[in-house]
């Protein structure tokens, strides 16, 4: 028997109203701040995540699926989402139609990392980018929208973490004096973070290594105190946008997200709920991915958030409503019955009714149990005796009252009634 492949999941019908609900929540709050969604190949040209990503992040040396196609062209499943949207804006040329353009996406990435809570090798992920504004307005509102969009789902405890690493030539020389204060310790780096000190030192600072955090905490310098003059202003500015906007948050000077072309403005905000992984989303600016990419120097703020962890946290806290269904299960006895119950439940859905009936051709007893199962609202009943008075019978499930509708224009008014 073939089973699924470690680190995917099979989102079966009693869970996938969870996702459609969180998707159309999303893309409701989303298109009302006036994004618009994209969608973008399942791969991409390997190059585009070894430019954007970095070649000494784990995502690129450890975590891509990555494949030769026919053509010996290389190929990478979409590890993230952010770059794929740049390549399309780049390619399509969206600069042309308006000076700032705004994306959102509801889409699957995959990694091969090793699964755990709320971390799969297929995930899923919504996220939204402003393209085209180097003034901290865009980073504040990516931070105070998806803030609300988690308030508004009902989740408590959000804690917003932000930070600034600069434009690149504030990091370049932060990364002097980084190397220099963290030099003499680096032996009691784990062995990861030693190849981190030599290829990418920033990354020392994604290492959950308790021993290694204690050092960062007592050795590294602050990266705020490196930025220049216009890189605060725009971190003060972005702050004092969030406060104005009544966004709580912290500053956490070791945020500097997984990913090589952030820039300035980084971001998580995180739910205890989750435990020690407890990020529900990270975003940040890249000014210069896009001219990295090919494209002409755009600067862009966006932020991405994982679906499956957030329905974690919805369920924990019971905030998905009900699936509310207005089903009407057609019950026929006899062949006349079926035919003439076949033709009318088609009848009920063009006029907006949801409708079903038996195909195993049961009995009574067989078919209201698996009306039951079903959590019908309605019944209509249907046999020999009632095809000869010309009736149809309509049960209400809730209250189990029932009423005679003419089978003359029976569907218009069935239909009629249970909208009323």
């Amino acid at each position: 028997m073939y089973q699924r492949i470690k680190g995917t999941k099979d989102i079966l019908p009693a869970e996938s109203y969870q996702w459609q609900y969180l998707e159309k929540f999303i893309s409701g709050s989303l298109e009302r701040n006036n994004y618009q969604e994209i969608r973008t190949p399942v791969f991409e040209v390997t190059e585009l995540f070894t430019r954007s990503i970095g070649t000494d992040t784990d995502v690129v040396s450890k975590e891509m699926y990555t494949f030769l196609d026919k053509g010996k062209t290389s190929l990478t499943l979409k590890p993230e989402l952010t770059a794929p949207v740049v390549r399309a804006y780049i390619q399509n040329h969206l600069e042309q139609i308006s000076p700032i353009t705004k994306l959102y996406y509801i889409d699957s990435s995959f990694r091969q990392e090793r699964p755990q809570k709320g971390r799969l090798r297929q995930f899923h992920q919504f996220g939204f980018e402003i393209i085209g504004t180097e003034y901290p307005e865009a980073d504040a509102e990516v931070i105070q929208t998806v803030y609300e969009i988690f308030s508004q789902l009902g989740i408590e405890e959000l804690n917003v973490r932000l930070n600034s690493i600069g434009s690149r030539d504030s990091r370049k020389n932060y990364l002097n004096v980084l190397r220099s204060s963290l030099k003499p310790y680096y032996k009691d780096f784990c062995p990861t973070c030693q190849v981190r000190f030599q290829k990418n030192i920033l990354r020392l600072f994604d290492c959950k290594s308790e021993s290694c955090q204690n050092i960062l905490n007592n050795f590294a310098p602050s990266i705020l105190e490196y930025l220049s003059k216009e890189d605060q202003d725009h971190f003060e500015e972005v702050k004092s946008l969030l406060d104005l906007t009544e966004v709580p948050y912290s500053v956490d000077k070791k945020l500097v997200r997984g990913l090589d072309y952030y820039t300035r403005t980084t971001f998580e905000i995180t739910n205890p709920l989750l435990g020690s992984q407890d990020a529900i989303c990270g975003g940040g600016r890249y000014d210069y991915l896009i001219e990295d990419l090919g494209g002409k120097p755009t600067p862009a703020v966006g932020v991405a958030s994982g679906m499956e962890r957030l329905l974690m946290i919805l369920r924990e806290t019971d905030a998905i409503p009900e699936k509310k269904t207005n089903l009407l299960y057609f019950v026929a006895l006899g062949n006349e019955a079926r035919k003439l119950g076949f033709s009318f439940i088609a009848r009920l859905r063009r006029l907006g009714v949801t409708a079903e009936m038996d195909f195993l051709r049961r009995s009574l007893k067989a078919q209201m149990r698996e009306a039951g199962k079903k959590s019908a609202n309605w019944v209509l009943i249907l046999g020999g005796n009632e095809i000869q008075q010309g009736i149809i019978i309509l049960k209400n499930m809730s209250d189990g009252s029932q009423r005679q509708v003419s089978l003359e224009n029976a569907a218009e008014e069935v239909a009629k009634y249970i909208k009323q």
